[in-house]
């Protein structure tokens, strides 16, 4: 069973009322994408975490980008109720705001527009669903495909900003496709390896509302064959995890 909380360095996340808990992927996504914004020109003032569930990107977000105000949509009521309680307690408060919305009716009332898109949305498709209807609705994307998202993004996104998600690594080529329909065009792709004998198994991607010559592709492996973080996950994660 998920402890009730997860420690981190100068943050604290409560996930009992959350569907979907504090994992290794999200955390190392949510490092990756500060870092990159952190040492990207784009100065990026105003942020959106579309599905914030716990808050834990935002969180991330706020702890290294020092300006940044960032916007948490959460449709499901528990859960946004659960990000605005750890964004309350952290350090970062002023800074961080939830909106307890769907994404279609956030981007139907809104006119701003966004430096940073950032999107850890629902994997599955048509899979075999659960009864648990939280986890479904983390989890599985009828409230919001791939495709919507896409198109939500370009509408929402300043035309020199950035778009960072968090997919299965099988769905990538699918999501660069419909991505491109919504003139989105990949930069940075990171495949994600549990140990360097594993094939991946999610996909870090950043994407611009122009098109590059070449974009950037790496892959990353979290633990050695032997068990211990690799050296790169450590870079990544030590101002966030505790025994880092």
């Amino acid at each position: 069973m998920a402890n009730n909380y997860f420690q981190f360095k100068q943050f604290t996340v409560q996930q009992e009322h959350c569907a979907m808990k504090v994992c290794t992927d999200a955390c190392l996504f949510g490092a990756w994408v500060a870092e990159e914004v952190f040492n990207s020109t784009l100065k990026v003032k105003n942020a959106l975490d579309i599905g914030t569930g716990t808050g834990v990107l935002s969180l991330m977000l706020a702890q290294k980008i020092k300006s940044t105000k960032i916007k948490a949509i959460e449709i499901d009521d528990s859960a946004a109720a659960q990000a605005k309680e750890n964004f309350e307690s952290s350090p970062w408060k002023s800074r961080l705001c939830v909106i307890g919305h769907s994404v279609q009716q956030f981007k139907s009332l809104t006119e701003n527009k966004f430096d940073l898109i950032i999107s850890n949305p629902p994997f599955f498709e048509n899979d075999l669903k659960s009864e648990d209807q939280k986890r479904n609705l983390a989890l599985h994307s009828e409230k919001l495909d791939l495709m919507e998202l896409a198109d939500t993004v370009q509408f929402l996104l300043h035309n020199q900003g950035f778009f960072a998600v968090l997919l299965p690594a099988q769905r990538v080529s699918e999501f660069e496709v419909l991505a491109k329909k919504g003139k989105l065009f990949l930069y940075k792709k990171v495949f994600v390896k549990q140990t360097p004998a594993h094939s991946p198994f999610r996909a870090m991607m950043i994407f611009l509302p122009y098109e590059i010559m070449q974009p950037e592709v790496k892959e990353i492996v979290i633990k050695k064959a032997e068990g211990n973080y690799t050296a790169e996950f450590i870079e990544l994660l030590k101002d966030y995890y505790l025994y880092l």
